[in-house]
């Protein structure tokens, strides 16, 4: 154990506390079993040791932060570590990679049943599956999806500005008000094309001059080591998985053809809409449906977008199509915020939210003829800088969370 205890001591004396992200306070600690899942990059494992950081003094043993990915856990097991850590008076166990374990869940689920004033905290990947057959956690944990940095988040770490989130609600009644009192801080059109290209993982601030082959890195690892260990992805497929990211890199997103999928990748169709579903549970794509209740796996999509805009600008060979990158950067921030998204319908709009309003996304120029018989419809209209009436900044709902 004091082996466990000294590199909880060296991770903890390097972490930084400058900025500590909104989901800090979104989930709820006191909770017996957390999950924090999301992809690579996004920052599960400074956010766990910045709450351990904040809330226990520098020593005390009744906290433990451990990663299972270390060769540590190659000969010590996730319950004699937790058996041993309570003996000696443990009460709280973060763990962090744990889908990097062989039967994590089943030890998890022995040790939350064993030890009921231990609080456990996990990270692990967006594929991570709390039901794996063996042992089922879903009626114990409380699951937390982690995304990127949302444009405000970028803005806090770039250039130092603490600006609140806001509700979409919010957004939509005042929004004049809203535009107003940002561009009173700051120029947002200024930083908002390199949040577009490099904002959305905060590794940007580790070493921009890296960040794209890091961002290559994260894609390979999914690809390459989280697919095929998690979702069963045939090994000899994953070139051929990274080959279907550079086509949808390239695609517009009305322009969902599986057949054209399958021959540019040589993929059978029945495969492509299986292994779709797969990336978007990696947080490599998003599917969008008009129906989103009546969604079956190998249902064919609507729309097709790369998960974030980073990854869009890394993946496409050439300059990626503007609406493209304004669609994606509106999908990603309305889903990370919790709202749910649907495709609108052919001449509707480009968005139906939480089955209510429905919002186009486009350029200045963009109007309402698309969008006139919706009663609850906006723009979010790309390069201005404030709103008029029911047309929005695109940045602005880069301010959701």
């Amino acid at each position: 154990m004091e082996r466990l205890f000294e590199r909880h001591d060296a991770y903890l004396s390097i972490v930084s506390m400058g900025y500590v992200r909104n989901i800090m306070q979104q989930i709820n600690w006191n909770a017996r079993l957390i999950v924090i899942r999301g992809p690579k990059g996004v920052g599960k494992s400074t956010l766990m040791k910045q709450y351990i950081k904040s809330n226990f003094e520098a020593g005390d043993r009744h906290v433990l932060y451990c990663s299972a990915d270390t060769n540590y856990f190659t000969t010590h097991s996730l319950l004699e570590v937790a058996e041993q850590f309570v003996k000696i008076g443990g009460q709280w166990l973060f763990i962090d990679e744990v889908h990097k374990y062989p039967r994590w869940s089943q030890e998890i689920k022995e040790i939350y049943d064993l030890y009921a004033n231990l609080h456990i905290v996990l990270s692990g990947s967006s594929l991570i599956q709390l039901n794996d057959g063996q042992a089922d956690l879903s009626r114990r944990v409380v699951m937390y999806d982690m995304p990127g940095l949302s444009l405000r988040e970028f803005l806090r770490l770039d250039l130092g500005l603490i600006l609140e989130p806001i509700s979409l609600d919010m957004l939509l009644e005042k929004s004049s008000h809203f535009c107003a009192e940002i561009c009173s801080q700051c120029h947002p059109l200024e930083h908002f094309s390199r949040y577009l290209r490099y904002g959305y993982y905060p590794f940007y601030f580790e070493g921009k001059q890296e960040y794209e082959d890091k961002l290559e890195n994260v894609v390979n690892y999914i690809v390459d080591v989280e697919l095929t260990k998690h979702r069963n992805m045939e090994i000899g497929n994953t070139r051929k998985v990274k080959a279907l990211l550079q086509v949808i890199s390239q695609m517009t997103p009305y322009e969902v053809d599986i057949a054209k999928l399958s021959k540019a990748t040589g993929i059978m169709r029945t495969t492509v809409l299986k292994y779709l579903n797969y990336m978007e549970e990696a947080s490599l794509i998003r599917r969008l449906f008009t129906d989103r209740k009546r969604v079956t796996d190998l249902q064919k999509p609507d729309k097709i977008y790369l998960d974030n805009s980073n990854l869009l600008y890394m993946l496409c060979m050439e300059k990626p199509e503007i609406g493209t990158v304004r669609e994606a950067f509106f999908a990603n921030q309305l889903a990370s915020s919790g709202h749910t998204l649907e495709y609108a319908g052919y001449k509707k709009g480009d968005f139906r939210i939480d089955g209510e309003l429905v919002i186009e996304v486009g350029g200045a120029d963009k109007g309402f003829s698309q969008i006139a018989e919706t009663e609850k419809s906006f723009v979010a209209a790309d390069t201005i800088e404030s709103a008029a009436g029911r047309k929005i900044p695109l940045w602005a709902f880069g301010f959701l969370y």
